[in-house]
């Protein structure tokens, strides 16, 4: 499907980070990019919500979600079991929303594009919740691509990020995160939103991809 002035895609959870950067990407070509997020009045949690957000938008080409959640951290035993499904209602949940409200206004040939994480597919003690949730929408994505088609359905899975999430960080303790996940990356670097903005753009453009997750991790799952 090419871009053309009647193109339209909505990116949830555009106002930050990941998101942002693939909004941006999107806004250099022709047509018309929605930005969604809680910032903006959308609650991804609430499908009355998201029912009447795509009823107001109307046909669309393109659903990118990014918005995320602060998935609680900790061994098993550790966790409350509220704060982990309090992390999947939105990620898991609302992503599965997302797409079950944005398909029947998508045009054939169109494209829903999910946000997983590399932590879906490596065991790393003590975060669970985000490998669940991960792993969880990948599988979901998976099954999307059969019943939605033929709305082509993938998933990018991100490594360490340099956004704003971290922004809360003591500046040069966020360096040293940044540095030392670098020199342990096969890439050398970590990901800037701009490198995964490259990935979603090549899942929206290639019509020969569904019910794929695209690792762009540095090399972590093989690291």
């Amino acid at each position: 499907m090419k871009f053309n002035d009647q193109t339209v895609s909505i990116v949830i959870g555009g106002t930050s980070g990941i998101g942002k950067g693939v909004s941006e990407a999107l806004s250099t070509r022709p047509g018309t990019v929605h930005v969604a997020s809680r910032s903006t009045g959308l609650n991804i949690q609430n499908e009355q919500s998201l029912a009447e957000y795509f009823e107001s938008i109307g046909t669309i080409d393109h659903l990118i979600v990014t918005a995320g959640s602060a998935a609680p951290s900790g061994a098993i035993n550790d966790v409350a079991i509220n704060e982990a499904k309090s992390a999947f209602d939105i990620k898991l949940w609302g992503s599965i929303a997302a797409a079950k409200f944005a398909a029947p206004h998508i045009r054939a040939g169109g494209s829903i594009t999910l946000t997983s994480g590399f932590l879906a597919r490596r065991t790393v003690p003590g975060t669970f919740v985000k490998t669940a949730m991960n792993a969880a929408i990948e599988a979901t994505a998976k099954v999307m691509a059969k019943e939605f088609a033929p709305i082509r359905i993938n998933v990018i899975s991100p490594g360490l990020t340099d956004t704003n999430a971290y922004a809360g960080m003591d500046e040069k303790a966020r360096q040293s995160m940044l540095r030392n996940a670098a020199e342990n990356l096969p890439a050398g670097k970590v990901g800037s939103v701009s490198d995964l903005a490259k990935g979603y753009l090549f899942v929206i453009d290639n019509p020969f991809t569904t019910g794929a997750v695209i690792d762009i991790d540095g090399g972590a799952l093989v690291s």
